[in-house]
């Protein structure tokens, strides 16, 4: 009896000692979320844990009204990093900063030496529309400087940039002031570096015949005829301006908008009009507004009835009147009303000129077709297919 119990106390131990061995070497229980606001993600992650690739967003704006910049950063979750450099210098400035879930941005700069030589503090506002973003706030002296109580107001755009390599886009000029001649010439046009496609080099030429073009033709004007007398000293000189908007830039497209306006000394007012590239960037040709389409397709009709009509809405917001004989003769379905287009992601953008669709104090008109009303007749395999989808 006494070596049975002896037995059991034995067999019991050997028990115990095996469990405490088992739970030993079992990994420890995970330790639990930290609490949260309900219904809040972290800026780096999305719904169901995925966390979202790096994003390179491009921007170009100004710093106060004279300061014309361009920016490139990369948003990491609540992270941000990149570059800036102001358009008459060229230098790169170097970034970092964040931006919060309810879109508050602060943007640290810092020199090539690594010295902190500014700070830009404001919001980062999405637009519902088209999903571009702005950047608006103060930019100011780091803390603790000489004048960082000064702050210049800054305002920043995103472009709809999207390329899937390594590729930049940089503004460059063409300035000009004759003081003989008395005129100005300050214009812009996009060049983009980088990447692996030769067809970007082809686009690069086009862009800036439009802007050599344009300088080209009011040099010329601006000589005098013989016989013409000289301008009086002091008198108002002319001026040309050319600017430019990229409307979508991507791997098989680019379109970009010029805005050209000029004023020639002793005209009653300025002059402006639009010129517009729109490239295939796949095949590397200049497109025709009817590559877009089906042939056949009376696509000169569908835009011409949508744009009229969207015309006289906008007229009627606004308050204003436009001439119906006007409106429906520089609307009207003729290759020659619909040359200044542009494609944009929400839909083909329709540019009017003054004086096209309505009187010069309306000012010049716009009009985005939305794929909408064209997916019927969208070439499907074409340049813009995949809007139509």
């Amino acid at each position: 009896m006494r070596s049975r119990s002896i037995v059991l106390l034995l067999l019991t131990a050997l028990f115990v000692a095996a469990t405490a061995c088992r739970k030993s070497s079992a990994p420890p229980p995970p330790a639990p979320a930290p609490p949260s606001a309900a219904g809040e993600q972290p800026l780096n992650h999305v719904a169901g844990g995925a966390t979202p690739p790096p994003q390179t967003k491009h921007f170009k704006g100004s710093i106060g009204s004279t300061l014309d910049l361009q920016m490139k950063l990369v948003k990491n979750g609540d992270q941000l990093t990149g570059s800036y450099f102001y358009q008459k210098v060229g230098t790169r400035i170097t970034l970092r900063g964040t931006v919060d879930t309810h879109g508050n941005l602060t943007l640290d700069e810092f020199d090539a030496s690594g010295k902190q030589t500014g700070v830009f503090k404001g919001l980062w506002t999405v637009n519902k529309e088209d999903g571009l973003i702005t950047l608006a706030g103060n930019w100011s002296k780091p803390t603790g400087e000489k004048g960082e109580d000064k702050k210049t107001a800054f305002s920043i755009h995103e472009e709809p940039i999207n390329f899937s390599g390594e590729v930049d886009v940089v503004a460059k000029s063409i300035k000009e002031n004759n003081k003989k001649l008395m005129y100005e010439i300050d214009a812009q046009y996009p060049q983009f570096t980088g990447g692996n496609n030769p067809n970007l080099e082809k686009f690069n030429a086009l862009a800036r015949m439009v802007v050599v073009k344009s300088v080209a033709g009011f040099k010329k004007d601006m000589v005098p005829e013989e016989g013409e007398e000289p301008r009086p000293e002091g008198s108002m000189g002319s001026d040309l301006g050319v600017g430019y908007t990229i409307n979508l830039a991507q791997d098989d497209l680019v379109s970009v908008q010029f805005d050209i306006g000029s004023y020639y000394q002793g005209a009653a007012h300025p002059n402006s009009y639009t010129e517009t590239l729109n490239y295939d960037l796949r095949n590397g040709k200049q497109l025709k507004l009817a590559d877009l389409f089906k042939p056949g397709s009376k696509y000169l009709q569908t835009l011409s009835t949508y744009c009229i009509a969207d015309l006289k809405k906008q007229a009627k917001e606004k308050k204003t009147e436009l001439l119906d004989d006007m409106l429906n003769e520089g609307a009207a379905p003729t290759a020659k009303n619909y040359e200044s287009w542009t494609i944009t992601r929400r839909g083909i953008g329709i540019n009017f000129d003054p004086y096209q669709v309505a009187p010069y104090a309306a000012g010049p008109q716009f009009v985005i077709v939305p794929y909408s009303t064209l997916k019927e007749i969208i070439k499907t395999d074409g340049p813009i297919g995949i809007f139509s989808l």
